[in-house]
């Protein structure tokens, strides 16, 4: 498939035994690592975002929920209160990840703080969703760069799984990102059955994120508007593995 940037692709931008959600937490203890949990509203979208829809069950799984509260659709978002550098970032993912509404983005991704970078850079992305177009493909790959004022760097595909259980990694390095996508936990040795390898052919440092960042993972609305098929949709992740470089 031929790479495009993300403005080319966004034109216009249940699964495992599930548990009882908590009220809502202001942080979880996952895969080793302490999680905030975001809340209120803003974007992207913009949406709502609400903590009573990211908990972590008993098995010691996070579970991400898009739902109806109180008349409004809500979000799940959550994110790494350290930073992480070069190396293999790995989600363990159980849902039906090719078949998600039109309306419904899963994201996987490093996003920047304010020190770093502003929005549209030092941000690498592993996303679901066919933004607002069922016709669009649903997987996407977008490396955005260090500085600002360079094109964003986007791979879209379809796929289709016949289970719910995929590993998702990217492996990041100062001069590469290469992504993967394996359809089993956990993922066999070589290349996925997905995989997209982005090397700008000069200055990397200006085109790849070259410092630590937080990971996040959230579930939410394209543009904010509702599912096209009026459901809710929860995704668990079953591990988060980082492997530094």
């Amino acid at each position: 498939m031929s790479v495009r940037t993300l403005s080319m692709l966004v034109l216009g931008a249940s699964l495992a035994t599930c548990f009882a959600a908590p009220a809502g937490a202001t942080t979880l203890a996952f895969a080793g690592y302490t999680w905030e949990v975001r809340t209120g509203q803003g974007g992207p979208g913009p949406n709502r975002w609400n903590a009573a829809n990211a908990w972590v069950d008993t098995a010691g799984a996070m579970h991400l929920r898009m739902s109806k509260i109180n008349g409004f659709w809500q979000c799940a978002e959550v994110y790494l209160d350290q930073r992480l550098g070069f190396g293999t970032y790995e989600f363990n993912v159980t849902g039906p990840i090719d078949q998600l509404d039109k309306n419904v983005v899963l994201g996987l991704f490093d996003y920047p703080t304010a020190d770093v970078g502003p929005d549209g850079t030092n941000e690498i992305d592993i996303e679901f969703s066919h933004w607002g177009n069922a016709d669009n493909p649903i997987g996407n790959y977008t490396v955005w760069p260090a500085v600002a004022g360079i094109q964003p760097w986007s791979r879209a595909f379809p796929f289709t799984l016949t289970s719910n259980s995929t590993t998702q990694r990217f492996v990041w390095a100062a001069d590469s990102i290469a992504f993967h996508m394996y359809k089993s936990i956990p993922a066999p040795a070589g290349a996925g059955f997905i995989h997209w390898t982005y090397r700008p052919a000069s200055k990397p440092a200006s085109h790849i994120p070259q410092q630590p960042l937080p990971v996040h993972m959230n579930l939410w609305l394209f543009q904010g508007k509702a599912p096209a098929n009026g459901q809710s949709v929860e995704i668990v992740i079953n591990g988060f593995h980082f492997t530094p470089q």
